[in-house]
């Protein structure tokens, strides 16, 4: 069994080790590279007054190129569960090769595991190597950043992207079986998988763990640290904020500004301190705004995970995405005794 599935997946593996091999080449020139420049970001903050704006430089160097390359690697499950998991049974099917190996003395079980076991490591392995390689290089940048819990970068580190690869595998390989066709398998392989990338950080992570809460009073200088203030729709919202004292927490929800009664901030209010506030010649981001809100008393409450828990979430949302994986397995067991 273990020379017929390397003959059949021969191609593919070879395909894989070679864009990893390029991947690999690319993210160890680009660690090298982050790190000479957060080098010289760390001398540049022996003077307080420079600092600043030596982390804003460094930051905005590396932000778009490490958040591109994360969104990339969490196409490679889709790529797996769509070209390796769908027409892993759905092609033996489709073209009744399937008729030749279960006549064999191997049972149609044994021979669904030995196939699932043996693209599945390979698509774990594959997978693991390229989340270790991009942790690594962005690992000067994510120390600087702290926003290991973004949505895009969570699932791109470390090891939750092996959760992602081997149930995007096992999904490909069950809707193969189910739909008996491997194109059809392969689009919707791809589609579920993506809306499941997408459900899993908004729905689900936050509630893997019950949150800790605080109220944050609106004082000029935690204005001026957040990365948005308002809304299209004119709403008092404030985004990006960060919990004194834990710049790596992840901040789950964070309520409209409120005054000092618990009352969301009227628009009308809000919106006059956001377009004309009474000049003040304050510096930051937002400048004579900050200002403007900090006279009125305000807070927002939030909740939040503390940086903390990081290595908790990513072993319990890789176990979650393991367990389903087994689930789907099971009901792939039973379905072949049928097809």
């Amino acid at each position: 069994m273990i020379w017929l599935n390397w003959r059949q997946f021969r191609l593919q593996a070879l395909a894989a080790a070679v864009g990893l091999a390029l991947i690999a080449v690319y993210l160890l020139y680009l660690g090298t590279e982050i790190r000479d420049a957060h080098d010289a970001y760390q001398s540049r903050c022996a003077d307080p007054g420079d600092c600043a704006q030596a982390k804003s430089q460094f930051q905005s160097a590396y932000q778009n190129t490490l958040l591109f390359l994360a969104g990339g690697l969490g196409l490679i499950p889709v790529v797996i569960g769509a070209f390796w998991g769908a027409p892993l049974i759905a092609r033996e099917l489709e073209i009744s090769t399937h008729r030749l190996v279960w006549n064999q003395s191997v049972t149609r079980r044994r021979w669904l595991i030995c196939r699932m076991a043996f693209v599945g490591l390979a698509a774990m392995i594959l997978t693991g190597l390229a989340s270790l390689l991009l942790t690594w290089a962005a690992a000067p940048y994510d120390a600087v950043a702290a926003d290991r819990f973004g949505a895009v970068e969570f699932g791109a580190r470390n090891v939750a992207p092996i959760g992602y690869a081997f149930l995007a595998f096992i999904l490909g390989t069950l809707v193969g079986l189910l739909v008996r066709r491997t194109l059809p398998a392969m689009a919707i392989t791809g589609v579920v998988f993506l809306v499941l990338q997408f459900s899993v950080p908004n729905l689900v992570r936050p509630y893997l763990m019950p949150s800790e809460k605080t109220t944050l009073p609106m004082t000029t200088q935690i204005i001026n640290e957040a990365r948005s203030l308002g809304s299209i729709t004119g709403a008092p919202v404030i985004g990006g904020l960060q919990v004194p004292g834990a710049p790596d927490a992840w901040i789950s929800e964070t309520s409209p500004l409120r005054t000092a009664d618990g009352r969301t901030l009227g628009d009308s209010k809000f919106n006059e301190c956001l377009d004309t506030p009474p000049k003040t010649g304050t510096g930051g981001t937002f400048g004579d705004t900050a200002a403007c809100l900090s006279k009125l008393n305000l807070h927002v409450d939030i909740k939040y995970q503390p940086g903390s828990r990081y290595w908790q979430f990513q072993l319990i949302e890789t176990g979650l995405y393991l367990a389903v994986s087994g689930l789907l397995i099971l009901i792939a067991l039973q379905r072949i005794r049928r097809a």
